[in-house]
């Protein structure tokens, strides 16, 4: 069988458009190893399967095989959908099937194809470190640092290891003094703390924390704005010393875990999401303490909370592995995000367009142009790329 020939049936297989002379063709197909694998080849590279390739191994039957392709719902941690695939680098997918789509003519096409001054670039690892006194150093690639408390790479930020066996009388004399890490648009950046905690920034975030902290004393940071992901050294390494993240809005006390937290300026929910162990967020008014796959969504406006629970905890964390995981998503809310690692304005001329849901996975690492091409492919969306802003017609 052509290979065009299978490929279509594989696209219409997952969406539900075969009929039973096609399935059977494609059950006879994938009897052969060489051909199965070639289809978890062609799917990893040109459709979204949300994370399940766990069950397309093994020695399943073919018809197992096609099921588990379309509905399966496992839930891994972040690391293993890389662990597996190694095409997850060439993954760019928004409810696509880009293999039929871009193979279209150009007079096939009844809308204008979109204009492009593109002067957007990919983003990268780059932080600004304000220390105590006030001065800021510029880390990015290729500009190493190494001083008395910490030292810098370019991709990571890693602080000196504190000998906080301190008595309670020097404990007493201490002064605290505290570094602030902010993260641009197009940025984002790894630290680890002094106590071994570590923290992924998100881009336009910024984090206040102590150069140093006591064991025996609560361990204290501040998320001022944006998005980070904590995993936290436990209070048993440091004499029982609680860990808290403070927002503006609400407190969270750490009981051994990690977490997602994202509270950005431009939004008016915070949300906190537990990945494992537990933690207690509250307010002046409310206390909630989560289990993993819970999250709170803090309302600004109100100042209350909603408990929720979370499926796709992958589809929140997935931004710290190098790819953004959309799952039926609305598209001002995927440039919302986009916009913020590519460091663009968007523009939607047409607010229909705005309401348009995709599910997809986005590597982090290539161009603008190569996505908005795939969303252009798949649905007609016309756009154009002037300088630093994108807009939608």
């Amino acid at each position: 069988m052509r290979k065009e020939k299978i490929y279509k049936i594989i696209v219409r297989y997952l969406n539900n458009e075969i009929s039973k002379e096609e399935e059977a063709q494609l059950l006879q197909w994938i009897e052969k190893p060489e051909n199965k694998k070639e289809l978890e080849e062609y799917i990893s590279m040109n459709y979204f399967v949300n994370k399940h390739f766990i069950k397309f191994k093994g020695k399943i039957s073919s018809e197992e095989f096609l099921n588990n392709i379309k509905s399966t719902t496992v839930r891994k941690s972040p690391n293993f959908f890389f662990k597996f695939s190694k095409y997850a680098a060439v993954v760019v997918l928004l409810l696509a099937f880009t293999y039929f789509l871009t193979m279209k003519k150009d007079d096939d096409q009844n809308i204008e194809r979109p204009i492009i001054v593109n002067n957007v670039k990919i983003g990268t690892d780059k932080a600004t470190l304000t220390l105590d006194d006030g001065t800021d150093l510029v880390l990015e690639k290729e500009q190493d640092y190494i001083t008395d408390n910490f030292m810098s790479n370019g991709k990571e930020l890693v602080y000196n290891s504190s000998t906080n066996s301190e008595s309670s009388q020097s404990a007493n004399e201490h002064i605290t003094t505290y570094n602030y890490l902010t993260i641009p648009r197009g940025g984002q950046y790894f630290v680890k703390l002094s106590d071994g905690t570590q923290v992924w920034l998100n881009s336009e975030s910024k984090l206040k924390y102590p150069v140093s902290f006591i064991d025996g004393e609560t361990r204290t940071v501040q998320l001022i704005y944006g998005e980070a992901y904590f995993k936290v050294s436990p209070s048993t390494n440091h004499q029982g010393s609680k860990f808290k993240v403070q927002t503006d809005a609400q407190e969270i006390e750490v009981l051994g875990t990690e977490f997602n937290i994202k509270a950005y300026k431009d939004e008016s929910f915070i949300y906190t999401t537990l990945i494992e162990g537990k933690v207690a967020v509250h307010n002046t008014h409310n206390y909630n303490v989560l289990s993993p796959n819970q999250q709170t969504a803090l309302n600004l406006g109100t100042n209350k909370f909603q408990l929720l629970t979370v499926d796709d905890i992958y589809s929140i964390t997935a931004w710290k592995e190098g790819v953004f995981s959309f799952e039926d998503t609305s598209l001002t809310e995927i440039m919302k995000v986009l916009s913020r690692w590519y460091d663009t304005d968007v523009i939607f001329v047409n607010k229909e367009t705005e309401k348009k849901k995709f599910t997809g996975i986005l590597d982090k690492n290539q161009s603008i142009e190569k996505i908005l091409s795939t969303i252009y492919s798949t649905n007609n969306l016309n756009y154009q790329i002037n300088n630093k802003t994108i807009i939608f017609r």
